[in-house]
């Protein structure tokens, strides 16, 4: 089982993550205080040093009105 965020798929999912964020006009701190999470938490997600669970993909996702399964399927297809 590969754990490392480093893939390229992790990082195509990333660049989705980071383009919705962008999509809807959200600083880094914005999205945070929607999330209820410190800034950082954005940051380290966007630029690979931290994972983020299924949980938090779901609420990230919510958040940016996101469809949670197309974010998926990106993962697996790429």
């Amino acid at each position: 089982m590969i754990k490392s965020i480093n893939t390229e798929k992790y990082q195509n999912f990333l660049i989705w993550l980071k383009a919705g964020r962008l999509a809807k006009g959200l600083s880094v701190r914005e999205l945070a205080i929607i999330i209820d999470e410190p800034f950082q938490f954005i940051s380290k997600i966007e630029t690979g040093q931290r994972k983020l669970n299924i949980h938090e993909y779901v609420q990230y996702c919510k958040a940016l009105n996101l469809d949670h399964v197309e974010g998926l399927e990106l993962f697996i297809m790429s």
